[in-house]
């Protein structure tokens, strides 16, 4: 097997580094060698944060280059832009339809792109689109969105069975938070795309 390379990218607070956590994991338990790195310089800000994940028979390095990411998961739509690059040819960008105003269109300096999904789907022929946040309010709580989402991931992750997902999520998240984690986890590995 190709070592698999997938980006998690989003704006601090989302939840970025548990989802890349349980990804791990899940990777681990599988059986694979795993190597993650991560990016979240001012994320308490209201910055990016970006984390990479590959995993395989033998990993050597987490970093993934221009046109390697077989998968990007983008929390938010400008960081489906924003990571691009990274995605091959043949990959897949999976997104968010939240939208975190950065400081500078906050702040009316820039302006908010008009629409940064319709601009992937010119780009990149598998692109989903999940309405996480939607999807966390139903179930009562926003801040399982990171966790949806990542049960959208598994299903584009072939390579790691559902029971090692599910394994993460019961060993890695404390148990007062467990069952409305696993709702949202099984929330988006059952999600259709409309």
């Amino acid at each position: 097997m190709e070592n698999k390379r997938i980006i998690i990218a989003g704006v601090g607070g989302q939840g970025i580094l548990l989802a890349s956590d349980l990804l791990s994991d899940a990777a681990m338990r599988a059986g694979f060698d795993v190597k993650k790195s991560e990016v979240h310089g001012m994320s308490q800000r209201g910055g990016d944060v970006v984390s990479h994940i590959v995993f395989g028979e033998k990993v050597y390095s987490p970093l993934i280059s221009y046109n390697e990411a077989d998968v990007i998961l983008a929390f938010e739509q400008i960081e489906s832009l924003r990571n691009i690059d990274f995605l091959k040819d043949d990959g897949v960008m999976i997104i968010n339809t939240t939208k975190i105003l950065p400081l500078p269109v906050a702040a009316g300096l820039m302006d908010y792109p008009e629409d940064p999904i319709g601009e992937v789907k010119k780009f990149i022929k598998k692109t989903y689109v999940v309405d996480a946040e939607k999807i966390a309010k139903e179930l009562g709580n926003i801040k399982v969105m990171n966790v949806v989402l990542l049960g959208f991931l598994s299903k584009n992750i072939k390579e790691i069975e559902k029971k090692y997902w599910d394994e993460s999520l019961k060993e890695r998240l404390p148990e007062k938070v467990f069952e409305i984690n696993f709702k949202a986890f099984n929330r988006g590995y059952n999600f259709e795309e409309k």
